[in-house]
């Protein structure tokens, strides 16, 4: 195990994850805001270098001091080999298995790895998969192969206008990640709410206020730079409220020099049809996380 640090060593790392998109998205992009100034104070490491073969990247070990926090128990990975990089992971020094966590990544080949090493050290494995999609500028700088396939245009779809004297545009402010907290379909719980008020903190986001001065619809990144968290109220829905955050957001992040990509839900109808509104390009892998619990703590 190689801790990969320093500007040189971690630009290094992100050209060359960046030869392996969109399977290596997730780490890719978070990569890409360690470069920026590491807000969320997140390490890699890897199994060999130059020449690595996996790349995880997760929070320092002092910040991962609460076994069941799973929001900051996150592990980002992505493997070249992923059949031989159960070793690796299998490592108490690379993943603390004896803690509640989650892994997330681009490449749903790990799934077996994953469960075989969760199964040798006693850990119940639930995984999620989503669509994953970029928009039409991140996809053009980063898999020109894949945009020319689809033939999109450059920009993202504007949608219809709003009524802009009812809806304003805005940022969400600390105090909004309980209202954020209780429509995301991954929280709803004081540690989700605890990790929605880091990632406002640290990260742009876009919201519309309604009539009453509150958000009404809203879009938040989260630290692997990835578009999460929106959505809009049940009594403002069915307007297109979210098409219009997601576009002014996509708009502001690419500005700054941003990849943007997001997944939605396999079932989720809505939102994919807004992505198409939107010509945002699908991806051919999938977004995937595992939600890993020691079988110890179900019986406590």
């Amino acid at each position: 195990m190689l801790h990969v640090q320093g500007g040189q060593m971690l630009q290094m790392l992100e050209k060359s994850l960046r030869k392996s998109l969109p399977e290596s998205l997730k780490v890719y992009g978070t990569i890409f805001h360690m470069n920026q100034g590491n807000p969320f104070n997140l390490q890699a490491l890897v199994d060999t270098w130059p020449d690595f073969g996996t790349v995880v990247v997760r929070p320092q070990q002092q910040e991962m001091t609460d076994n069941y926090y799973h929001y900051t128990n996150t592990y980002l990975i992505f493997s070249k080999h992923p059949k031989n990089c159960q070793e690796f992971l299998g490592t108490p020094e690379v993943v603390n298995w004896k803690q509640h966590l989650q892994i997330q990544s681009s490449q749903s080949s790990l799934h077996e790895v994953i469960q075989n090493v969760a199964a040798a050290n006693s850990v119940k494995v639930k995984q999620t998969q989503c669509f994953l999609y970029m928009t039409p500028k991140t996809a053009k700088e980063l898999l020109p192969s894949v945009w020319e396939t689809k033939k999109l245009p450059l920009m993202s779809g504007e949608p219809k206008p709003i009524n802009q004297e009812m809806f304003k545009f805005s940022a969400l402010d600390v105090p909004h990640a309980a209202l954020v907290n209780q429509f995301w379909g991954f929280g709803g719980n004081e540690q989700s709410r605890r990790f929605i008020e880091r990632c406002i903190r640290t990260f742009p986001s876009f919201c519309l206020l309604g009539p009453e001065g509150t958000p009404v619809s809203w879009a938040l990144m989260d630290h692997t730079g990835e578009l999460r968290m929106g959505a809009t109220l049940p009594k403002y829905r069915v307007q297109g409220l979210i098409t219009h955050v997601i576009w002014a957001y996509v708009q502001d992040l690419e500005k700054r020099g941003f990849p943007a990509y997001g997944h939605t839900a396999k079932n989720n109808k809505s939102i994919q049809k807004m992505t198409g509104t939107l010509q945002h390009v699908p991806l051919p892998c999938d977004w995937n996380q595992w939600h890993c619990v020691p079988c110890d703590s179900l019986n406590t």
